[in-house]
Formats: structure tokens, sequence, C-alpha cells
């Protein structure tokens, strides 16, 4: 049962692991600013003080959309909700869902603790049965931000009060969807994929939320369906909490006839996966998968094995209306559509760790995407574990999404300011880049976005540089374009040398121009349309030329509070025609 649709983001909020039963708990909740930090010595937790004020579950009280729209600084503050479990959800196990709360959360049910998470960008579950009560539940969430802590991963999120420069409004409590789900007791915690082009095999791990009980006799079947065709079907014994299978798909995958995914062809596998106990189905999960390959081959990257150009956007992901957390999920898939509308073939998502939902549109509609840590800024060891814990969780979160090709761990030596003659700092982003490595082996990974690089997939440049002439000059060649420094920053450090790795130029452009009511800055300047159009042919047309450039990211979709360096408004109104913007970004074809 869900009465979702009367509530807003109504939508799945988990697509890679559907289940039918499920409950959203968006909407109104109870809610209260705790600035004199009286919560825990009243007991708030305990469920029996209501709250003065409510708010608009998922949206953060800073945005307009959560009915409270303060942009102070509270960095403590409470929910409460009561909540009824559907009477047919008797005897299952009941999970509580967070996709994210920022930054640190206790919740409570009916006074019992049932879960603490810290981490602002990454989901959590409880499983909450022992606590219920029949009749009506009590859920309390506190919610502690840092706001002035600069060793804490933030993201763009501004550690004083008001907007400037680079940084943005705040982002403190939920901002993702809270619901709840009904579960056996022995059910599937999460599923893996692994594609294999060369082999044409599919690897799946699924895994258990517990060891299987001694005696128990349990089964999984896989099925999996091509656009409602029927591809294959495995059934297998569980014995332990995760097993693996490989499993052959028999299909004619090239030369353009095949089921492979890509922007242009973003082919989909659906897959269903029932888990049986002595012949009762306990759990069926529906998910999909992407048969697809990022590579480096002869210091080009491939996807597929073919040469692959990257016409990627910076995509901070922020919404007048709701700031980190999109107002519907249609406004997800519009970015989509309008950065495709406008030639890219891909985004960066910067300094945030996005909504589930926006990649499985990305996944849907053909859409790469550069996955990035929402970084701090300063460096310390307490930093370092909060910084890798929570990565780790979003590498976990997102493994399976097809879209992704890169893991960006840090930007702009974010979080490792002395990152050029500090080697406690060289060895974190060596350490990150080997970590993500670890986790995920499939995909390419860049160690420190933009310069002051270490050990990495390929090598990025940051450079904002806006005469025609400088930019073709400074990537005419191999030499001039590793030996630049762009805004005078070493392109490699700690004795790191150049490897041959393809070059990617990865924020550029960032040409202001006023359009809307909104004021603000850029890199530089255009007066009007027809000046824009030529100051954006005027910084992309350099890098397609160049026969080192490997692939772009121009800088930025969309306006962002008080920077107006958008290809569209903060409004998502474009700035130019699209056919005119996607002239310049997807011509010339380099391969």
């Amino acid at each position: 049962m869900n009465e979702a649709q009367q509530l807003p983001r109504p939508e799945y909020p988990r697509p890679q692991l559907v289940r039918e039963a499920w409950m959203n708990l968006n909407g109104t909740w109870e809610f209260e600013f705790d600035d004199n930090r009286v919560g825990d010595g009243e007991q708030w937790g305990s469920g029996l003080k209501s709250f003065t004020r409510t708010i608009q579950v998922p949206f953060a009280y800073q945005s307009e959309l959560s009915s409270i729209g303060e942009t102070g600084f509270h960095d403590l503050v409470w929910y409460r909700r009561v909540v009824t479990i559907p009477a047919d959800w008797s005897g299952q196990s009941i999970i509580l869902h967070f996709g994210a709360v920022d930054y640190a959360a206790t919740v409570w049910v009916n006074g019992k603790r049932v879960a603490f998470h810290e981490g602002g960008h990454t989901p959590f579950q409880a499983d909450i049965t022992a606590a219920l009560v029949p009749d009506q539940n009590v859920i309390v969430v506190r919610a502690e931000d840092f706001s002035r802590d600069v060793t804490l991963p933030r993201g763009k999120q501004y550690w004083k009060e008001d907007s400037a420069s680079i940084f943005y409004t705040r982002t403190t409590g939920i901002w993702q969807t809270v619901w709840l789900e009904p579960l056996h007791k022995v059910h599937i915690a999460k599923l893996k994929f692994k594609p294999d082009i060369d082999k044409n095999e599919i690897e799946i791990r699924t895994f258990l939320n517990e060891v299987p009980a001694a005696g128990s006799k349990l089964e999984a079947r896989i099925d999996i369906r091509f656009k409602d065709e029927y591809t294959t079907s495995t059934t297998f014994a569980i014995h332990h909490r995760e097993e693996t299978r490989a499993v052959r798909l028999h299909d004619f995958n090239d030369h353009g006839l095949g089921r492979w995914w890509s922007p242009h062809k973003p082919n989909l596998y659906d897959i269903t996966v029932t888990l049986y106990d002595n012949g009762k189905q306990v759990d069926h999960v529906e998910s999909y998968f992407g048969m697809r390959k990022i590579s480096v081959e002869a210091g080009q990257v491939m996807l597929n094995n073919r040469v692959f150009f990257q016409r990627l956007v910076l995509d901070q992901g922020y919404f007048p209306e709701g700031i980190l957390t999109a107002p519907t999920d249609e406004a997800l898939r519009k970015d989509i559509e309008l950065a495709k509308a406008m030639g890219f073939n891909g985004a960066r998502k910067h300094q945030k760790i996005e909504d589930p939902r926006f990649l499985y549109w990305a996944d849907k509609l053909g859409y790469i995407v550069w996955g990035e840590m929402a970084n701090a800024y300063q460096y310390s060891e307490d930093y370092v574990r909060k910084v890798t814990q929570e990565w780790q969780e979003a590498i976990e979160r997102d493994y399976n999404h097809p879209c992704i090709v890169t893991w960006v761990p840090i930007n702009e030596s974010w979080g490792v300011p002395n990152i050029l003659v500090d080697k406690r700092q060289q060895q974190h982003t060596l350490a990150m880049y080997h970590l993500t490595k670890s986790l995920d082996d499939t995909r390419l990974v860049v160690s420190n976005d933009g310069w002051e690089q270490m050990d990495s997939d390929l090598v990025t440049i940051h450079d904002y540089a806006w005469r025609r002439d400088d930019l073709t000059e400074r990537y005419s060649t191999l030499e001039k374009t590793i030996g630049g420094k762009p805004h005078r920053r070493e392109l490699l450090v700690g004795g790191t040398v150049y490897k041959g790795q393809p070059i990617l130029v990865t924020e550029f452009g960032g040409i202001a121009f006023k359009k809307s009511h909104w004021e603000g800055w850029g890199y530089s300047g255009a007066e009007n349309e027809e000046d824009f159009v030529q100051k954006l042919s005027d910084v992309v047309e350099p890098f397609l030329q160049s026969p080192h450039v490997q692939g772009i990211c121009y800088t930025q979709l969309t306006d962002v509070e008080q920077e107006i360096n958008g290809l569209l408004t903060y409004d998502r109104e474009p700035k130019a025609p699209l056919e005119k913007i996607k002239q310049i970004i997807a011509g010339p074809v380099k391969y």
C-alpha cells in the first residue's frame, strides 16, 4: 500500500532495489529549532513532547518548499511524526529508511533509540520492529549540523551566514525521502551488478541481511528481460550471506545492433530476484542493469571498446525552491533533457552526492555521470575518518548505476589545501584513489580533480582563461598542455609524473550573462545574447580542436544563487537557443 501520490516527492526513492509494499513518510512533520540545546536534557527523543512548528519533509528548513525558509544558523533541529503501521504488515520486520540527513542524525521510535548516522549525503536505515506498539507510533529525529566546521564534508554549503563567492545556502536536517517498508525476517539486503561486455556476462551478487540459519532451505531465482523480451533465468541455493552468479547473455552486441548501454543507446536489462524459504516466497525485488565498459586503452578513454569523447557540463544540483532537494522528480529529468538538448553527453555532479532518482533518469535517458564527493575545506584526522566513511557509503549506494563512469573523491585540493608540500595530505589523496579502486575496479578514478594530482586514471585540468588565442596556444602541444599552470597551480605533485593518461579539461568557461532578476558574477562576462554565444564558442572550440584534450566539462549548467555563469538561468530558462549552444558543444565531432 502507498498513499505517496498526495505527498511531496512521491516517487519510489530507491530505483535500484524496488519492492511493491512501502510507505512514504514525506509531508508534514512537527519541527523545532533547538538553539539553546535543551532537547537532550528534556528528553525530546521520548516522543512525549509535541513541537511548535511544522515542516514539509524532505525539504530542509532553509528552503522555500519546507514552508519555513529561514537561512540563519540553527544547527540542532528536531522532527516528530506519528505513524500507524498497516495491519497487513503484521508479523514482518519494519524498516525505516532515510535518503539523507545533514549531518548527524539520531532516531527514536516510541522513545527507543533505533539509529545514529553521520554523513550528510548518504542513506541509512533501522529495523524498528522491536520498538513498535499497536496503533500509533512516534518517530523522533534529532539532526545536528556543524555549519562553521570547515573540516566537515559539506560540498558547497557555506560556513558563513550569507552565500558568497562559490558557496551557497546550507542544508540542515532531512533533505531526501523518508520511508518505511515491511520485510521478511530474512530478506535481500542489496544486489551488486558487474557487467563484462567482453564475455557478454553479468556478475550478480546477492546479499542477505543475515547469515542463513543452519538447516534453512533458501533459494533465489533470477529472471532477466530486455524490453519485455525474456532473456534468461537461473535458480540457485543460498548457503551464505553473499552468493555470486555469472550469467551469460546470449545477445549480439556490436556493430550498432546490440544491447550495450551508451548515451546514444541507453539499453537497460530488467532483473527480478525472488527469494524462497522452504519453497515459500519471502522476498521479491526489481532492479535493472546496463552492459557497458569504461576503460583507458593506449592513452585513450574508451566506452564499450570504442574511443569516447566526453562533453560534460558541471552540474551543482541546486534548485531555487529546494536548495539541494529537487522540487519534483520531473525537475531532475528536465535537467538531463536540457543538457542533452545542448549537446552534452553527461555531467560532472559537482560537490554533491546526487539523489538516486537523478541517477535513475541518467541511466534511462543515456547520460554519463562523474560521481563526486562533497568535500571539506581543511585537513584533520577527524576529517579523514568522516570523508572516508561517507565516500565508501556513496560508492556502495551508487555502484549499480551504469551512467556513472568516473569517481572523483577530491576536487581542487579541498580538504587537502597544503597538498603541494604536506606529505600527509599527499598520502591521503593517494589513499582515497586506491580506496576507490579497491571498492570499484570497473570505473575510472580522478584523485584530485583540477590540479595537484597524485596517481590518477585521468589527468584533469581546470582552466578559466577566456581568450580564444590563449587557449589555442596553451593546448596546442602536449608539452604546453602538461606544463601549463592555470591558476598558478602545479598539475602533478608529490613526485608524480605524467604517464600518458588521457587529458580532460574538467572546468572552464563560467561566462556570466544576466538574463533573469538574479544578480551575480562569472569568470568572464557577456553583454548580450550574441556576445554570449561568441564567447561560448571562444572557450569551447580551442579544446575541441586540441589534439591532446579528450574531454571537456563546461561550467556550468545553471546559475546558482549569486553565480550567473550558467547556460540556463536558475529557473532553467536557456540564455540562448538550445540549438545554437548545441552547435558549439557537439561539433566538430572529434572521433
